[in-house]
């Protein structure tokens, strides 16, 4: 009968001591806290090796005590994306054939400005001859005259002059007898085919700028309807509309459009300025032909006149 308060003294014994176990425990497991984990060991196995970049297993303790468990961050689905938009990167970053409308339209850009620059200084040459053959033309009151005034110089407006002296030199025999209708009509002849020749020498070259001008516009719209079909193939591929997606392709091809419109631009406005200059070239050639031929009549109304007048008059002009 001894026996039974014992086994009932070690009982109570017992559950004390698994009250006293289990209180932590709980205390740990409280509602908004994580459960306890166990800590880690600090042995390892030879066998395998603990990798020093695995990611730990658990983060820092919660509320209550417990550790959090860490969730490694997903990868970026678009971190193959451009994100460097500045012209440099957007175009190392477009498709082949958008770079090869961009190289076109920049190869045409710098052609117009050579050409700018190369046809500025001839149109300028080239007026300024003009100019001052007209002016001694104007002052001078023969042909031969005129013709010893521009020996030392050049151009379509001095070629001018030494073609309608030439012309009349040859024609002199045959004045007597068929008279000066044909000598004028040989010399407006010439003239007019050397007008013609010194506007086309300087219309070389205008024709790219005019070329340039028409045509940019559309290589760059080109560039632009590619690059925007890429930009919708890379949203089927990623099945997203996000905009990361789409605005690279979009400012690829719009920086094409831009490199479209910087070379016709400048091209249109270069060509318009040029035939501006053009024109008025050829009112100063078309002033100097318009002397070439009243000296050429003046020469023939003085051969008319008798030598005696014909020295008398031109003692009177000199003085």
């Amino acid at each position: 009968m001894k026996i039974v308060p014992r086994i009932s003294r070690w009982a109570s014994l017992a559950l004390i001591g698994a009250l006293f176990a289990y209180a932590p425990q709980a205390a740990a497991q409280q509602p908004g806290s994580a459960p306890a984990s166990p800590a880690p060991t600090s042995l390892t196995s030879p066998e395998a090796p603990t990798a020093p970049d695995a990611p730990p297993a658990a983060g820092p303790a919660g509320e209550g005590g417990g550790l959090v468990a860490q969730v490694p961050p997903k990868p970026d689905r678009h971190s193959d994306l451009p994100h460097d938009l500045s012209p440099v990167g957007m175009f190392m970053a477009a498709d082949w054939v958008v770079k090869a409308v961009m190289i076109a339209l920049v190869l045409a850009s710098f052609l117009s400005w050579t050409v700018c620059v190369a046809k500025a200084v001839e149109v300028a040459c080239a007026r300024a001859r003009a100019k001052r053959a007209f002016k001694v033309v104007d002052q001078s009151r023969s042909l031969d005259e005129a013709v010893q005034r521009l020996s030392k110089r050049g151009g379509p407006a001095v070629f001018m002059v030494r073609s309608a002296n030439d012309e009349l030199h040859r024609s002199l025999p045959a004045m007597a007898y068929a008279g000066e209708a044909g000598l004028k009509e040989r010399v407006v002849s010439r003239l007019a085919r050397i007008d013609a020749q010194a506007g086309r020498r300087l219309m070389r070259g205008t024709g790219l700028l005019a070329t340039v001008g028409a045509v940019s516009p559309f290589v760059g719209l080109f560039g632009t309807v590619w690059g925007i079909m890429n930009a919708f193939i890379g949203i089927s591929q990623s099945h997203t509309t996000n905009l990361a997606v789409v605005a690279p392709g979009i400012a690829e091809a719009l920086l094409a459009t831009a490199f479209g419109l910087v070379a016709a631009i400048p091209a249109v406005v270069i060509y318009n300025v040029f035939a501006r200059a053009i024109s008025g070239y050829r009112q100063v050639m078309a002033d100097a032909a318009a002397g070439v031929e009243r000296l050429v009549s003046l020469d023939l109304d003085f051969r008319k006149v008798p030598d005696e007048r014909r020295r008398s008059t031109s003692i009177l002009a000199a003085e």
